[in-house]
């Protein structure tokens, strides 16, 4: 080991940063580094070397296309990163390493010779690829790059620019180039990776769900005083924080598209958190968001006891509920005024065991009679005039 990699690497294990390191064909040489070094439990979880189809696919859960892929990569560093959270102390930072690459063999290679280095934490993914010469080095050599790339991963995730450059005697030829990629964790949610996406109210977006509270569902076109209004007043009944979730999928409606979904999102800048997910039922929710208290509108609740939005199928519906209840969720409900009548919780029809999930807000205590749908047909009656004018 040179002084340039102990340097970097005693480096990481003065970090709080930990990681699950998975590599499959290259950068088998960055965990005898990280291992090499005395500290090596500070930053090390676990490392991974799933060599065979058989143990890639038991760490991804499938059997990739590709196993020498950018994608392949970034699987493998999320199903680090779940190791890492899972395994690793909860106070500390955690990050997931996936590294596949295909170079020099015993026999000739017909592909290119490249490597794919991904690192996957709650800030987002990093991707780096870079496609070797043929012939240029020996294995070796190759390695080397490699491992080195793995440990750059490693200082990035940390949030450190790299300190640490491959040496002269190995460093990459003109046509070779490093190339990198970042998605921060709102671009992980549309490209499908995650299931859930978290926007801080001062600006701050991680990856998944972290909250034990309250959770006010809705699609919020547009968002507005009652809906924040509802979020006071059940704050104040639960006695905890009531953070937003856009459902970007609805059991009634078309997914929203990326562009509405970021409209709909930046409303809440600087004013509330929001959680957007794709689940449009409560089971699924309540997987993400276990031990949480949904509140909701009369119309929702009553939806919930609908066997139309669990294909046709009341035991199906009784199931996802049941599965509600089993997660330690429960609901907060708002009346709402529906064909100029005020409804309540007191008009719905529950099943017999499922009373107790709900809980009314007081028509004393709540009442918002104008709805998202009102404002927009005002906004469309406004503009109408202003473009009459």
């Amino acid at each position: 080991m040179d002084e340039q990699v102990r340097a970097q690497v005693e480096r990481l294990h003065a970090t709080p940063l930990m990681a699950v390191v998975a590599v499959s064909g290259g950068g088998f040489q960055a965990i005898a580094w990280l291992l090499g070094v005395a500290g090596a439990s500070r930053t090390v979880i676990e490392a991974i070397v799933p060599y065979s189809e058989g143990a890639l696919r038991d760490l991804l859960g499938y059997a990739p296309e590709k196993h020498v892929s950018p994608e392949t990569a970034r699987h493998m560093a999320r199903s680090s990163y779940e190791r890492a959270r899972k395994h690793g102390p909860p106070d500390r930072p955690v990050v997931g390493i996936g590294c596949t690459a295909a170079i020099r063999t015993d026999r000739e290679r017909r592909g290119d010779h490249r490597c794919y280095v991904a690192a996957w934490s709650e800030r987002g993914s990093t991707t780096y690829g870079v496609t070797l010469t043929k012939g240029q080095r020996e294995r070796d050599a190759e390695e080397d790059i490699v491992s080195r790339l793995v440990l750059r991963a490693l200082v990035e995730a940390d949030g450190d620019e790299p300190t640490m450059h491959l040496s002269p005697d190995i460093s990459l030829g003109e046509t070779e180039v490093i190339e990198r990629r970042h998605s921060d964790p709102l671009g992980q949610f549309f490209l499908g990776e995650i299931d859930a996406v978290t926007l801080g109210s001062d600006g701050s977006i991680t990856a998944g769900v972290d909250h034990v509270g309250g959770v006010l569902s809705g699609s919020f076109d547009p968002l507005h005083e009652g809906h924040e209004g509802l979020a006071r007043v059940a704050s104040g009944m639960l006695d905890v924080e009531v953070v937003f979730e856009l459902a970007v999928a609805n059991v009634d409606k078309k997914s929203l598209e990326e562009q509405t979904i970021r409209e709909r999102l930046a409303q809440f800048a600087g004013r509330n958190t929001v959680i957007a997910t794709r689940e449009p039922r409560f089971d699924g929710k309540a997987a993400l968001l276990p031990g949480c208290t949904f509140v909701i509108g009369w119309d929702t609740a009553a939806r919930l006891f609908v066997p139309r939005y669990y294909g046709n199928d009341e035991g199906h519906m009784l199931a996802a509920i049941s599965e509600v209840r089993d997660r330690g969720c429960s609901f907060l409900v708002a009346g709402r005024v529906v064909g100029g009548e005020f409804r309540s919780l007191d008009g719905l029809e529950i099943p017999a065991g499922f009373s107790d999930m709900l809980t009314p807000i007081p028509e004393s205590v709540f009442r918002q009679d104008l709805s998202s749908t009102e404002l927009r047909l005002a906004s469309g009656e406004n503009r109408e005039r202003n473009m009459s004018c």
